[in-house]
């Protein structure tokens, strides 16, 4: 990815005009993120090495995911004719792998408990959520936000977008490593966890701001060690 994604300008071609929010909202998501891949380089390492050593593939899984939707209500104006088949502009997200190569990790279908798919490995990092430290990048390069509501997966997405009809309002923000309905739920296994998340994604957005992106980052830990909501 060219280092370039990072300057100003190419958020302006992609998403329209910033405003001072906006600008100070990214900036403090490339501080920490920053800071976060400084801290943690030695952790992914070791993550990188174990992963290698005790399951053939790459280390690294990456996924399409859906992101921010210049069309909705509150994004209008942007170029987005190239994204409208999907209800956001899509993106390359990234992950510490943690599933067979074999397993069928390439398909769009939820994990779920006791997945047969999942590594040892991949089972610690995915109940510590450590399987998400790749995304720091995504973020240097401006597909998501430390905080905010979950990237899906395209065919999810168009799946859950026919069943709840507020579910595309999700994409008024960049996506997110952590978020308000990550601190409050487990990983989706249904329709109704679905809802469930779907309405503190949306209580996030109204009224979030930079001080409720940094309270939900300094609750992150906490769920992390505590293993709450990870399989």
């Amino acid at each position: 990815m060219a280092l370039h994604r990072l300057l100003p300008f190419t958020w302006t071609a992609a998403f329209g005009p910033r405003t001072p929010r906006d600008t100070a909202r990214r900036g403090l998501n490339v501080v920490i993120a920053t800071l976060a891949l400084v801290l943690t380089l030695p952790l992914m390492v070791a993550i990188a090495v174990l992963i290698k050593l005790t399951s053939p593939g790459p280390v690294l899984f990456a996924q399409r995911r859906v992101g921010l939707n210049r069309r909705a209500p509150e994004n209008e104006g942007g170029n987005a004719r190239r994204h409208s088949d999907y209800g956001g502009r899509t993106f390359t997200m990234y992950k510490f792998r943690t599933m067979r190569v074999d397993g069928g990790t390439a398909r769009e279908i939820w994990a779920r408990p006791d997945d047969p798919r999942v590594t040892r490995v991949g089972s610690v990092l995915r109940k510590l959520r450590l399987d998400e430290l790749p995304q720091l990048w995504n973020v240097l390069v401006g597909d998501m936000n430390v905080v905010g509501p979950r990237p899906e997966q395209p065919t999810i997405f168009a799946s859950l977008r026919e069943q709840i009809e507020e579910y595309p309002h999700r994409q008024r923000v960049l996506p997110g490593i952590t978020g308000w309905a990550q601190i409050n739920r487990a990983y989706d296994s249904s329709l109704d966890d679905v809802r469930e998340k779907l309405s503190y994604d949306l209580e996030y957005i109204r009224h979030r701001s930079a001080l409720e992106d940094l309270r939900i980052m300094l609750l992150t830990p906490a769920v992390m060690l505590g293993r709450r909501g990870g399989w």
